[in-house]
């Protein structure tokens, strides 16, 4: 009898001490599901924060409920499992809902785009006064020397591309990250290269799909710039392309090139050399590198812009000036 009497004791004290539990947590949650205002848009989870200070910063009245919040998560330790970054909050949530937050993962994510065209410096520039980057002080040849790289210049050697990164990333691995894509875009597209066209290694495809990139904003055009270029080294003509000599003159230049430019004797005035440039003169778009590799069959050897964007395209230098006295000069 009396084991009977000690049995349905524990039994109603473990049932008991159930529906107790799950009134509390009931309670709990009806409490804490109810919006909290906050001002704080943003939260920053570094290594070694817990849940209670970040509730400290996002809410006014933590402190006052600090021991029912302990209770909380003592009886859901997997809402404390927090992870670093920083956190996007809406203007309203509770306790319960900070906590999922905070658990997911689902960090801020930021976004900076290289885009076709820009130079080295451009892009450097921009990336370090990118919010969300953690700014560098290393110059191109300290990045050359960590990239372990063997040209003398970054130019060219960045995939222009959007690169989405989290908070407080290094500005030299996003360079690293266009670096690699850049580098698996010319492995694929020199694998695919027309084998005629005149170019000795990858780094000169970048050299001349710099230059197209330069020289064209109009994708389907860069097949044909690219083949001008290319019957140009073909017939061991000067590419003359401003482009070229604009970068050669650097902070010299003021949006006019004069014709004592033009005679200027520097590695890449290609109006004086007669072959490519020592180094890309700015970042290339894989559609420019694959014109490059891979560029439209013409017997056309100028071209000049006729507005909107687009080229007219000569075969010869009669042809060509004619075009030059309609669109250029008659302005």
């Amino acid at each position: 009898m009396l084991r009977k009497v000690i049995l349905g004791f524990i039994g109603f004290s473990l049932i008991a001490g159930f529906l107790s539990y799950k009134w509390f947590d009931n309670y709990l949650v009806e409490q804490w599901e109810l919006p909290r205002a906050t001002e704080v848009q943003q939260v920053s989870v570094g290594s070694g924060t817990n849940i209670y200070r970040v509730a400290n910063q996002v809410f006014a009245n933590a402190d006052q409920d600090a021991w029912w919040l302990r209770v909380w998560f003592k009886l859901h330790p997997h809402h404390s499992q927090i992870k670093k970054g920083l956190y996007q909050l809406d203007e309203q949530l509770s306790y319960a809902q900070l906590s999922q937050i905070l658990a997911s993962g689902k960090v801020v994510q930021f976004k900076v785009s290289l885009i076709e065209g820009e130079t080295f410096a451009q892009f450097w520039q921009k990336l370090n006064q990118t919010e969300g980057i953690k700014s560098s002080s290393k110059n191109e040849q300290e990045l050359i020397e960590w990239l372990e790289i063997e040209q003398s210049k970054l130019e060219g050697l960045l995939l222009p591309e959007t690169y989405f990164f989290v908070h407080n990333t290094p500005a030299e691995s996003i360079i690293k990250r266009a670096k690699l894509a850049l580098d698996k875009v010319v492995a694929e597209q020199w694998d695919k290269r027309n084998q005629a066209v005149p170019l000795k290694t990858p780094y000169e495809a970048l050299i001349l799909a710099s230059i197209i990139e330069k020289e064209t904003g109009a994708k389907f055009e860069r097949p044909r710039i690219a083949s001008v270029f290319v019957n140009r080294l073909n017939k061991g003509m000067r590419l003359q392309t401003d482009p070229t000599v604009i970068y050669g003159m650097g902070e010299r230049y003021d949006g006019n090139i004069r014709r004592k430019d033009l005679r200027e004797a520097t590695p890449y005035n290609t109006y004086v050399i007669r072959a490519l440039p020592p180094t890309p003169i700015a970042m290339a778009s894989e559609d420019a590198i694959i014109a490059a590799l891979n560029p439209e069959q013409s017997n056309y050897y100028y071209f000049v812009a006729k507005g909107g964007g687009e080229h007219y395209f000569s075969k010869n230098l009669a042809e060509h000036n004619r075009a030059v006295r309609k669109y250029i000069l008659k302005k």
